[in-house]
């Protein structure tokens, strides 16, 4: 049995909570934390797998709760969010850097048309964050980087000639495209595209979110736009995201791949296709196989091919799929990664 703990001020949602996770027969929920004091408290003597934590509490808040407990009693946490509006979404990612795993939205009531999809995300990511071993960290967890892994291909070979840099993440790669975004110049001389997988009207908040630390322009990319060096461009909710050999970002309605649109599968498919070796290809952290055969195709086409190392991964399904077939050239941190696109960028 997966072991959770509840932290928010609410009694009534509390115990919606608690009932929506009950109600799942692997999870067991041992603790009901009304504050972040009780939240600490708890996190110490239940000794919880996982804990649900809200953001706005009197007293302790969500993110120094967070914080405190990382510091003191490491146990994964998952921020739930009640609004997705732009400014708490932001406020809400912040709590990744306190050393919170995830973010997800409250399900809400039983007769929402999104209830169903919401309680399922809600329970997967728990059960997913369960598994996650957690270590004590401090401010940005960044005092320890973890060691490189080297692969074929050396650096050298693969620094020419680049026109475009495409990333894929899912479940923990806010926090790791956070690392490599702040590390940026702000003239970067190649667009970079990105896909991460999250909950739908979250994006914007997210974006706000990341452009507060990042060294390049972010923007939720528009179907049409020319994609210009030194901007960052988000795939928006429900679009697969491509671009054309003139660098034209196309946003489709088609199918989702993996069940996922937008999915990171589409993109690398695009950016294999149309820019070859003048590309570099990016999986960061996240569970299933989205873009693992595609950043093989991208490999193949003579693009340079990277993932995220085990080490530093929240999950390490998309990363680790691409290692298993051949489709990575490195394994890095995302500390390390930051250094491979500013050379990249350096030597077109």
């Amino acid at each position: 049995m997966i072991k959770a703990l509840i932290v928010d001020d609410s009694k009534v949602q509390r115990e919606f909570l608690a009932h929506l996770l009950s109600s799942d027969p692997d999870i067991s929920v041992v603790g009901l934390a009304a504050s972040g004091a009780e939240a600490i408290e708890q996190a110490k003597t239940k000794k919880p797998d996982v804990i649900t934590m809200d953001i706005h509490m009197p007293g302790i808040d969500g993110y120094e709760a967070t914080r405190l407990i990382m510091e003191t009693v490491p146990t994964p946490v998952i921020i739930v969010s009640g609004s997705a509006t732009t400014k708490e979404v932001a406020g809400t990612f912040k709590s990744l850097e306190a050393g919170a795993l995830a973010v997800v939205l409250c399900p809400p009531g039983f007769e929402n048309p999104d209830f169903a999809a919401l309680r399922m995300e809600l329970i997967q990511t728990v059960k997913l964050m369960s598994e996650v071993k957690v270590v004590k960290r401090f401010p940005r967890g960044r005092n320890k980087q973890a060691k490189p892994l080297r692969l074929e291909q050396t650096l050298e070979t693969g620094m020419s000639g680049i026109e475009i840099i495409a990333i894929g993440a899912s479940t923990g790669g806010p926090t790791a495209l956070e690392i490599i975004l702040s590390g940026l110049p702000a003239d970067l001389p190649v667009p970079v595209l990105i896909v991460q997988h999250i909950t739908a009207g979250f994006l914007t908040g997210f974006k706000e979110w990341l452009s507060k630390t990042s060294g390049i322009r972010l923007k939720i990319a528009e179907d049409g736009e020319e994609a210009r060096a030194g901007i960052g461009y988000i795939a928006p909710d429900n679009y697969q995201m491509g671009i054309d050999r003139r660098k034209i970002i196309k946003l489709t309605s088609g199918p989702p791949e993996h069940g996922l649109r937008p999915s990171v599968s589409y993109l690398f498919r695009t950016v294999a296709q149309n820019f070859g070796p003048n590309a570099v290809g990016i999986l960061l952290t996240g569970m299933g196989t989205d873009g693992a055969g595609e950043l093989k195709e991208m490999k193949e086409k003579g693009a340079l091919t990277i993932v995220q190392n085990e080490e530093s991964s929240v999950v390490f399904g998309m990363p680790g799929e691409a290692l298993k077939i051949g489709a990575a050239d490195h394994a890095f941190s995302p500390e390390k990664i930051v250094e491979i696109l500013i050379k990249s960028g350096s030597k077109k």
